[in-house]
């Protein structure tokens, strides 16, 4: 893509209302435009980080063996009222009424018409187990909605649903979300903390959040050190076999939110040189509620032996938008956002210091389709702007590969790569560039 042609409006200053450096850096960088309290447009830059988390949770996720539908944002009050949530949840919920009258919410959250789905299609046991996820915006109408995409009103979610004939096999199921969440967020370059959390208005007796440590955190977290320091399920992780055991490693270190912080356990598990006590960033949840919505909404199934039980069931959630925000948490300096590998808008940004000399422009069209051709994502600064102004941009929007192209180096058969993670430049001849710049790109994305 060539900056030209692509729309990026870049703001000099940062706006006052916004408080951490992800809603700073978004609203600098051009990714987002806000359009109301808690809601933004994604413009481009954006758009392409929130697509580019999508799919690697989309892959997790059918590699876990969900399987993806697509439920709509506006749902029937009635069915919340089977549930018996429609007047529990909270003025959180948007309430409204279409023209003829009938009591409507947009859907912040989807565990009723879900069950309402499962119960019009499963009638055996023998169809079980089934595992369901979408990714669909929701709405949440927060009374203090801030920092951004971090706590907006209006979210791009990834939530799933098991069903299972019994307590046991639910287990499973939760185990199957519990690795795949380990994994999508190590994907993104994330270190994910699962935690002992609360259940809130979801419901159900057994929960984890997964937590990414950082100061602006809205929650406070106490943990073991040496959870951070474990190793995340590989690809070729069992998803059909015994996950348990990932699972009881996990859980067997102290973690947990301040809701669910006992301070005495704490301290009697966890030696000091391994305390964490912090703050963090939620970017998933998991719930195993068993019956809660299955019971009163009578989602049942013929057993084999001939009678009919509830199902039993759980919800997984991952905040695919707010994952946007907590990924520049955690990669951002003073200049801007430092995107890993898997997240980044683009892989490379090519910077052209002089447009306008012939051998400048020629090298910089070569390299670009050679990189193009060759799978690496390039933004082309083919702007007339200053060399000052094109390394400012293009730290501020945090590619991790700069390929910076000049009539001086090109005079020595140079080119110069900049890594934005550490600031390290390393000079290639212009001959093995685009062989040297896609084998770590390609490198980065399967790690």
């Amino acid at each position: 893509m060539k900056l030209s042609r692509f729309y990026m409006p870049l703001l000099k200053e940062s706006p006052a209302d916004a408080q951490i450096a992800s809603h700073r850096l978004m609203l600098r960088a051009g990714m987002i435009r806000q359009q109301g309290a808690g809601i933004y447009a994604w413009l481009p830059l954006g758009l392409r980080v929130l697509r580019k988390i999508e799919r690697i949770v989309r892959e997790e996720q059918e590699r876990a063996g969900a399987v993806e539908l697509l439920m709509p944002t506006i749902q029937q009050a009635d069915l919340w009222r089977e549930s018996g949530r429609y007047e529990a949840y909270g003025k959180e919920m948007l309430r409204i009424l279409d023209r003829s009258d009938r009591e409507m919410l947009y859907g912040p959250t989807n565990e009723e018409m879900v069950t309402e789905i499962f119960r019009a299609g499963v009638r055996s046991y023998k169809e079980l187990p089934q595992l369901l996820y979408h990714i669909q915006w929701k709405f949440r109408d927060e009374i203090r909605p801030r920092f951004g995409v971090m706590r907006g009103r209006e979210f791009l979610m990834k939530d799933s649903y098991s069903f299972d004939v019994d307590a046991d096999a639910a287990r499973k199921s939760y185990q199957k979300m519990f690795v795949a969440y380990l994994r999508t967020f190590r994907r993104l370059g994330l270190t994910s903390v699962p935690m002992r959390a609360d259940t809130g208005p979801i419901g159900g007796d057994l929960s984890h959040e997964f937590i990414v440590l950082a100061d602006t955190g809205e929650s406070g977290v106490f943990c073991d050190a040496r959870l951070l320091d474990l190793e995340t399920p590989g690809s070729d992780v069992d998803f059909d076999g015994d996950l348990g055991s990932i699972m009881d490693l996990y859980t067997s270190f102290y973690a947990a939110t301040d809701e669910k912080h006992d301070e005495a356990e704490f301290f009697s598990r966890v030696a000091e040189p391994h305390r964490i006590a912090a703050r963090g960033i939620e970017v998933g949840h998991i719930f195993y509620f068993g019956e809660k919505y299955s019971s009163p909404m009578k989602a049942f199934v013929t057993r084999a032996d001939g009678k009919e039980s509830p199902v039993h069931m759980g919800s997984y959630g991952v905040g695919v938008s707010r994952l946007v925000g907590a990924i520049i948490e955690a990669f951002h300096d003073d200049e801007g956002c430092k995107w890993p590998f898997s997240a980044a808008p683009f892989h490379v940004g090519l910077i052209n210091l002089k447009v306008g000399d012939a051998a400048t422009d020629q090298e910089c069209q070569s390299l670009y389709a050679q990189l193009s051709e060759a799978g690496v994502e390039v933004l082309y600064d083919d702007t007339v702007a200053r060399p000052g102004e094109k390394f400012a941009r293009m730290d501020l929007i945090g590619l991790p590969l700069q390929v910076i192209v000049g009539p001086r180096g090109l005079a020595n058969g140079k080119v110069e790569v900049k890594r934005r993670a550490n600031s390290e430049r390393e000079e290639f001849d212009v001959a093995e560039v685009v062989a040297r710049v896609g084998a770590e790109v390609v490198e980065a994305l399967v790690k």
